[in-house]
């Protein structure tokens, strides 16, 4: 029953820190995607008015 266990907690751990691994890069990639978006209208602006 022991190495049941053991086992039970290694896969825990390993798909918790794969969680968080998608969360973060999706929370990357998403502020990344807003950042170029900001800066694409900011140069349509600065190209519209002029």
């Amino acid at each position: 029953m022991e190495k049941k266990s053991k086992l039970g907690w290694i896969i825990f751990i390993v798909s918790a820190v794969a969680a968080i691994t998608a969360a973060v890069t999706a929370f990357l990639v998403v502020k990344e995607k807003k950042k170029k978006n900001e800066a694409e209208l900011e140069e349509y602006l600065d190209c519209s008015i002029q």
